[in-house]
């Protein structure tokens, strides 16, 4: 008897060790991952069936379902993308999948999830990216989803032979994309240890975007509980999908004419769908257009901005900021500062004063255009939140390596994803020709600090950080800003408060731009 107990032991055990790494989702199959280091990483796991042929240009389709068990242990491959070389594993119009990271022993509590979405201008990057490794949340008791959406103009694409076609939603099949994965999340996260009802998505730039997109969409609605948007450009005005001379509809025509294809009929759907995939990863050019997300009437009924102020959006707990050099994504609205120190002067010359263009006209021009396009709409944004009875937070992250300090205007668009992550490079190297150092003791330390408060908001909903500052929430009366600056964290009654102001003057001017 003994002995057979001890038989019947030894299976459970093994059978224990083998569900750490092996997970059966109930319409799909079997799974089996990788664990390293106390983590079971699940990678390249289909949450909507491949969008080809016929189903170009459509709402994901429910995933297929696989005999045997799958091997989730490598990435797959990157949506079509517009620029080449951002696709380490290669890109596929078979694209829709997602990767998971988790505790290989969760324990019987479920845990709180972190759903990234990854940024790219809507037309290039991929979650199996290594700067998205999910190691570090894992270890701290959150499950990590990072995923893949169309991109270009297979995730963005209007035209009138689509219009009605199917009865379907159109034109943000990239956004569709997005709401598909979090409703896989819901319905399969607690067989990774996660608990659906504690999921907050995040992500950068594009990707932050799309955040502010999600909160403001009411499909998306109960699919989340907290939202992170870093560099996200809240203000941002997006194209109609139809109805005005600059819509998406009207660059979809354009396309389809560079192809040889014209016509609003079943035959030019047809012609367009039998394009080879590789067509839709040529870089855009400025007579076509740029495919991006686009107010739809469904999907995303009015711009961002317009559905917070009337307190529509979901109303979660937020987390909003920017880097401190933000226009390093717009090199040419920066090249001429004595030319934009005047096209403000037009407005108010005590504008400019404030940015001293006499004294560095490079730099104000740079502080100038981060603060009209990040920093004042994330303001914007959180006071619009708070107003409505919900929690939000506002950060800016403005830490230098000491090798770049006095060489750059502030931190460039997408560097802060390195501390968000922890995945620091161990070697320098260039990053859209600027350097970018290797990890030291103070990147560490400050990257350690913005993961403990974006660990503490996704299990609580409120941004606490151990050893750093209390991060208080924006009210009617106060905007304080933590910064993750190159003293650590430091919390701020609130940041260049004149300068915004102004640049919400600006905004409040109809059709005033700074081009």
């Amino acid at each position: 008897m003994r002995a057979i107990w001890l038989s019947v032991l030894f299976v459970w055990l093994a059978g224990a060790a083998i569900a750490a790494d092996t997970v059966t989702l109930p319409d799909q199959g079997d799974l089996h991952g990788q664990t390293q280091g106390g983590i079971t990483a699940f990678r390249a796991i289909p949450y909507a069936a491949p969008p080809v042929g016929d189903l170009r240009w459509r709402p994901p389709q429910p995933p297929l379902r696989w005999e045997g068990v799958r091997d989730a242990s490598s990435f797959g491959p990157a949506c079509i993308q517009m620029w080449k070389g951002a696709a380490p594993h290669g890109e596929s119009e078979d694209c829709l999948t997602l990767n998971v990271w988790a505790p290989a022993t969760p324990g019987t509590a479920k845990l709180p999830v972190m759903v990234w979405i990854h940024g790219g201008a809507f037309k290039l990057g991929t979650g199996g990216a290594e700067i998205y490794d999910g190691t570090r949340y894992a270890q701290r008791g959150v499950v990590v989803v990072t995923i893949n959406y169309r991109l270009g103009w297979l995730g963005f694409f209007a035209h009138p032979a689509l219009h009605g076609a199917t009865g379907e939603a159109e034109g943000n099949y990239g956004l569709m994309d997005q709401i598909s994965a979090l409703k896989w999340v819901q319905a399969n996260i607690a067989l990774f240890g996660g608990d659906p009802q504690r999921v907050t998505i995040a992500g950068e730039s594009a990707g932050g975007i799309s955040v502010d997109i999600l909160m403001a969409s009411p499909l998306a609605r109960g699919l989340f509980a907290g939202a992170i948007a870093q560099s996200g450009f809240p203000r941002s005005e997006l194209e109609p999908i139809r109805g005005a001379d600059l819509s998406a509809e009207n660059d979809g025509r354009r396309f389809a004419a560079s192809h040889e294809i014209k016509g609003d009929d079943a035959a030019t759907l047809a012609a367009l769908r039998a394009l080879p995939a590789e067509t839709f990863g040529q870089p855009v050019t400025m007579i076509l257009g740029a495919p991006s997300v686009m107010v739809d009437g469904t999907l995303l009924t009015d711009q961002v901005a317009s559905v917070f102020a009337r307190g529509d959006q979901a109303g979660v707990p937020l987390i909003t900021g920017g880097v401190s050099w933000e226009a390093s994504l717009m090199p040419a609205l920066t090249a001429y500062p004595g030319w934009l120190a005047t096209k403000i002067e037009g407005v108010n010359p005590s504008i400019a004063a404030l940015y001293d263009f006499t004294a560095n006209p490079n730099q104000a021009a740079a502080d100038f255009i981060t603060d009209f396009y990040e920093t004042e709409p994330d303001r914007y944004l959180a006071r619009l939140h708070a107003k409505a009875g919900h929690s939000a937070f506002v950060y800016r992250f403005s830490f230098l390596p000491e090798a770049q300090r006095g060489l750059l205007p502030g931190v460039m668009h997408g560097r802060d994803v390195f501390y968000t992550f922890g995945t620091l490079p161990q070697t320098p190297f260039p990053l859209f020709g600027y350097p970018i150092t290797a990890e030291t003791p103070a990147d560490r330390a400050l990257s350690e600090a913005m993961i403990a408060y974006w660990t503490g908001f996704i299990t609580t909903g409120i941004p606490s950080g151990g050893a750093g500052p209390a991060w208080p929430a924006v009210t009617a009366h106060a905007d304080p800003v933590l910064d993750f600056g190159n003293d650590g964290p430091v919390l701020h009654a609130a940041f260049a408060p004149e300068r915004l102001n102004a640049a919400e003057r600006l905004h409040g001017i109809k059709g005033w731009v700074p081009w």
